[in-house]
C-alpha cells in the first residue's frame, strides 16, 4: 500500500507554492476523501476545524486504481458531498498542501449552493478509475491503516520541517 501521501512517506517542500493562494484568500477548503475523516485531520493538523457539509455539481470522487484514497476530478452529471473546513490558518494550509503532493492541484470551485471553496483536484483524469469513492468502504476496510501511515507522515513532516 502506499503511504498516506500518494508519493513517498518523506514529506517535501511544497515546489508550486498552491497553498499561497489559498491562506492569502481565506476561501474555506471542500474536503471529499480521507479528510473527510476527523481523525485524519486532527493527526495533520492537530485540530479538527470547524467543518459544515457541502455539495459540488460537475465534479466526481473516483476511486484510484491501487489506493485507498480518491480524486476528484470534473465530471458533467456527476456530483461529491463533502465537507467544508473553515478557519485554517496559514501553518496549516501549508502542512495539508504538502500532504496532497504534486498529484493533485489546489482549485477554487463553486460549490451547489453558488459559494466558493478550494480543493483538491487531480491532476492526472485518465489515471481515475471508473468508481466512485466511498467512504464508508474506506472507513470499514483502511481507515486505521491510513491513521497509522498518517502518524508516520506526521513524525516524518515534524522532523523535516525543523
Amino acid at each position: 500500500m502506499p503511504p498516506c501521501n500518494a508519493h513517498s512517506s518523506r514529506p517535501t517542500l511544497p515546489t508550486a507554492g498552491r497553498m499561497v493562494s489559498a491562506s492569502a484568500n481565506p476561501v474555506p477548503l471542500f474536503v471529499y476523501g480521507t479528510l473527510l475523516f476527523p481523525d485524519v485531520v486532527r493527526i495533520l493538523i492537530d485540530r479538527d476545524p470547524h467543518r459544515r457539509p457541502a455539495t459540488v455539481h460537475g465534479w466526481r470522487a473516483a476511486a484510484l486504481p491501487g489506493r485507498v484514497y480518491p480524486a476528484l476530478v470534473h465530471q458533467v452529471g456527476s456530483s461529491t458531498n463533502g465537507n467544508l473546513i473553515e478557519g485554517l490558518t496559514a501553518d496549516e494550509w501549508q502542512t495539508l498542501d504538502i500532504f496532497e503532493t504534486d498529484e493533485y492541484a489546489l482549485t477554487r470551485i463553486t460549490l451547489t449552493e453558488g459559494d466558493h471553496a478550494w480543493t483538491y483536484t487531480y491532476t492526472d483524469p485518465t489515471a481515475v478509475g471508473p468508481t466512485t469513492w466511498n467512504p464508508d468502504v474506506f472507513a470499514e476496510h483502511h481507515l486505521p491503516a491510513y491513521l497509522d501511515r498518517c502518524h508516520s507522515w506526521r513524525r516524518h513532516f515534524d522532523v523535516a520541517r525543523w
